[in-house]
């Protein structure tokens, strides 16, 4: 593990560097390169630099108990020995996660797209929520989000919506959020007060730039068509709503909220590039199906995930067994507890995974 934590300190030091050249500075794809690879290596390189803090002062330490000493001092002197020792211990837990292999799209932002499900009219009014519920996490973490595509149903649901969420580890903190999501409730509109059972589903992908997915002119269909609101009536006269098709994969994308057609245009690039590059992603996933996650699921669009239950405001997560009684909580953004259950059940899955080499 030292020798691992030490080859990554070098990197971490060379990437100082070369963050300095002059070179490189002025190169912007190489610099955003090794300014993200140095961003991920952070984290272990300070635990490490911690680390060999912690050994030099438990041997200064161990060397005091050497010397004479008057009890006073060496009791001192051995509860702050005591008090290295455990923080060595927890200091090599850490690290052994930090050197887990990571997935490289963890640190990508991401486009999320919900949809209404199973239930009608309900499903399209929990999925109005779900996107709530993310966007409200997303500003407790300092994200920005932003709307790229939707279609509003006739009580003020969702049928669709994508939206884009920029920060730090989006990508990480919610790529297990992808899947159906369960609600039990009775539905505004149900006279006799039974509850109900609808479904929408999430997709979480990480965001593909544009170096990561190159799309050529020649390869897309681009259509434009009238803008359209709750119900499909046109909501405007120019044709600024745009349609593109990436015809070698038949892949489509739309949008028509942005402010003119060449913004709807870049928008729906941006949704286009990213689910070829998921589709990429999930190919190459299939060829080893046998490493697939097993504790905490797939991903997949059509695997239940959590069930949200109103009359006991209870939330569910069925892939770990997590129940949390404060669904009002959670659907306010309040998602860390979650986040932080699923994060130490991959890095526990990974870790046995290693073991197991």
């Amino acid at each position: 593990m030292l020798d691992r934590l030490q080859i990554l300190a070098d990197r971490y030091e060379k990437l100082n560097e070369l963050l300095s050249d002059p070179d490189v500075v002025s190169d912007s794809n190489r610099l955003r390169t090794y300014a993200k690879e140095q961003s991920g290596l952070e984290e272990a390189y300070r635990a490490y630099e911690e680390y060999k803090l912690v050994l030099t002062q438990a041997a200064d330490a161990k060397a005091m108990l050497e010397d004479k000493l008057d009890d006073e001092m060496r009791d001192m002197v051995k509860l702050e020995l005591s008090e290295l020792e455990e923080r060595r211990t927890a200091l090599e837990e850490k690290v052994r996660f930090l050197l887990l292999p990571k997935d490289p799209n963890d640190g990508k932002d991401i486009i999320v797209e919900i949809r209404g499900a199973a239930g009608g009219e309900e499903a399209n009014l929990f999925a109005a929520e779900l996107y709530r519920m993310y966007s409200k996490f997303a500003d407790s973490q300092g994200w920005r989000t932003e709307v790229l595509e939707s279609s509003v149903s006739d009580l003020g649901g969702f049928k669709e919506v994508i939206f884009s969420v920029s920060g730090a580890e989006a990508y990480r903190m919610l790529k297990y959020e992808s899947g159906a999501h369960r609600v039990q409730r009775v539905p505004e509109t149900e006279s006799g007060g039974r509850i109900h059972t609808s479904t929408s589903t999430v997709v979480v992908m990480p965001e593909a730039e544009e170096l990561d997915i190159v799309i050529h002119d020649k390869d897309i269909r681009v259509d434009t068509f009238c803008s359209s609101g709750a119900g499909g009536q046109s909501v405007n006269t120019t044709k600024s709503a745009v349609r593109v098709t990436h015809v070698p994969t038949g892949i489509v994308a739309t949008c028509q909220d942005g402010k003119s057609q060449n913004d709807n245009k870049d928008k729906a690039l941006q949704v286009l590039r990213t689910r070829i590059m998921d589709v990429k992603r999930q190919e190459e996933e299939a060829k080893y199906s046998g490493e697939r996650r097993e504790k905490i699921g797939t991903g997949d669009r059509s695997e239940r995930i959590r069930t949200y239950n109103f009359p006991q405001s209870r939330v569910t997560d069925h892939r770990i067994g997590l129940t949390l009684h404060r669904l009002d909580y959670v659907l306010n953004g309040d998602m860390d507890e979650i986040v932080q259950a699923l994060t130490l059940a991959e890095q526990a899955e990974i870790l046995e995974r290693e073991q197991m080499k």
